[in-house]
């Protein structure tokens, strides 16, 4: 059958789709020489920070003590241009209409902003490290700390979580965000960079655990699979839309575990070494060291 005979169908299609009204708020007008965020270059970006952060783990697995140096002195090269240019095309995305990726200025700040967060890159592997150690001291099923690295999906979502949160301190616009969610898309581990996570974190399991934006997540903290940290309610301007920027996640302080399915809602605290059983809702601020458990 040839495409001749539809043709007066998929004519039709396409003149109701290049209608102004199908697409507004679906349409992204793009302007010419400015570049657009990628998700591949993004996803080659986030593979070769894992080589990086866990040298031999992922990437060139002949790697060893004495060819380390070179390896990360070109992956760190690499890594530059690669986010050098992901972070203009973030800023064109998100900027006005005076943004000008042609600029010097704008790729001046691009560029200063991929050497501030490389410049980072220690530190965070040092986080990442107590992260591994706690999930791997966490689970009496994991034998070591290589099989944590390459096979827990919390560390992936974390790893994930750690890097767009940097980079949305350092101000770049929409890249952490896309960061984030292809964790989200990998593991079911939902946190968004926003949220603000102590050291040795660990999610056990981890599918179906959401961190809202605006969540304070002390040190030595636990949760299980199925965990909410969530808003309670969203307040609304004189539109009836949703107020940016209101403090509407918890705050987990030190030592806290959360068992899974738990649901814990608004702007409350769970003080330092408090337990919150499976399967309840906690809309309260419950004490330190507190136990709450659903009643028999």
């Amino acid at each position: 059958m040839s495409i001749a005979n539809f043709t007066h169908i998929l004519t039709q299609a396409v003149n109701e789709l290049s209608e102004s009204s199908s697409y507004q708020g679906l349409f992204h007008q793009h302007t010419d020489g400015y570049p657009l965020p990628s998700t591949r270059a993004l996803q080659e970006m986030v593979e070769l920070l894992r080589t990086l952060l866990f040298p031999g783990y992922y990437g060139n697995s002949t790697i060893n003590a004495h060819t380390v140096h070179y390896h990360i002195g070109i992956g760190v090269e690499q890594l530059f241009n690669l986010l050098t240019e992901q972070v203009l095309a973030g800023l064109c995305f998100n900027g006005a209409s005076e943004c000008n990726c042609f600029s010097n200025r704008q790729r001046e700040e691009a560029a200063e902003t991929a050497a501030r967060f490389i410049s980072r890159l220690p530190q965070l592997r040092h986080t990442l490290a107590t992260d591994v150690e706690a999930a791997y001291n966490g689970d009496p099923a994991a034998k070591s700390h290589g099989e944590v690295i390459f096979c827990y999906p919390a560390i992936r979502a974390i790893s994930n979580y750690r890097i767009a949160h940097e980079l949305l301190v350092l101000g770049v616009p929409l890249i952490p965000r896309i960061i984030a969610e292809m964790a989200h898309s990998e593991t079911g581990i939902d946190i968004h960079p926003g949220a603000v996570i102590g050291h040795h974190f660990t999610i056990d399991h981890g599918t179906g655990v959401v961190i809202g934006e605006t969540c304070i997540i002390g040190n030595y903290v636990k949760l299980y699979q199925g965990v909410t940290l969530g808003a309670k309610s969203f307040p609304l301007d004189d539109d009836n839309k949703p107020i940016k920027g209101i403090l509407r996640h918890p705050i987990l302080e030190d030592n806290v575990i959360v068992y899974s399915n738990a649901t814990i809602l608004g702007r409350i605290t769970i003080g330092q070494g408090a337990t919150v059983g499976g399967n309840i809702w906690v809309t309260e601020d419950v004490p330190p060291g507190a136990r709450i458990v659903q009643k028999k």
